[in-house]
This record gives C-alpha cells, structure tokens and sequence, in this order.
C-alpha cells in the first residue's frame, strides 16, 4: 500500500499521519545514502515499559510493508507496526539541546519516565 503528501494534513485513525518537519528531517538523513531507498519505522518488544519506536535504513520493500511517500522521502512500515502506530502523528521537535522524532500514539496507554518505551492498550 502507498499513501502520498496528499493524506499529510488529513486525520486517518487507520494510518499514520507526518508532519512536514518530521518529512524533512527523514528525507536529510536519506540524503546521499546510496545503499538504502527507505526509511523503516517499527515497533519492537524493548524497555522498560514494552515496546519502543525504532528507525532504520532499509533497501527493500517487503509484500506487507506500507509505503508513505513524501518528494523523495520514502518511509515504510510493515504490518504489525502499523497496527501498532495507527492514527500517530510522527513528529520532529526541538526543544532546548534535545531534538527528535516523537510519535502521538492515540494507542499507547502509558509512556516509561525516560520516555524510550511505551505500552500499548
């Protein structure tokens, strides 16, 4: 499945939705990377409090991976994440010395102290 920039500003609770700044910051760090086409959001069972968000460069789209592509920003991710993710918002913040990707997960029921980890409803 692919979405494009056209769904960027519309509320999908079966989706995930970014923000330009986040879209930006995805499309630097792919920027002159010859061996991976993709950006990979996912969940994985880590931390303190369950699960955690990880990122990764990848070169391959698997058949149950969904594609959001954004002018020259692809971000993938596969099936058991997204339903994990759906109806996030993935962000990139800067506040003060810290700065990042975060997500709004309408589906996460508590977040750890550290921030890293989260549980899920």
């Amino acid at each position: 499945m692919k979405q494009s920039s056209e769904t960027l500003n519309k509320i999908n609770p079966n989706s995930l939705q970014f923000s330009e700044k986040a879209i930006n910051h995805f499309k630097s760090q792919l920027l002159g990377k010859t061996d991976a086409s993709f950006i990979r959001i996912g969940v994985r069972e880590a931390g303190c409090s369950g699960y955690e968000y990880f990122f990764e460069f990848e070169d391959i789209l698997h058949a149950k991976d969904t594609e959001f592509a954004f002018d020259h920003c692809r971000i993938i991710v596969d099936e058991t994440s997204l339903n994990f993710m759906k109806g996030s918002l993935v962000e990139y913040s800067e506040e003060g010395l810290n700065k990042g990707i975060t997500f709004k997960n309408p589906n996460a029921k508590a977040v750890c102290g550290c921030g890293e980890s989260f549980t899920l409803e």
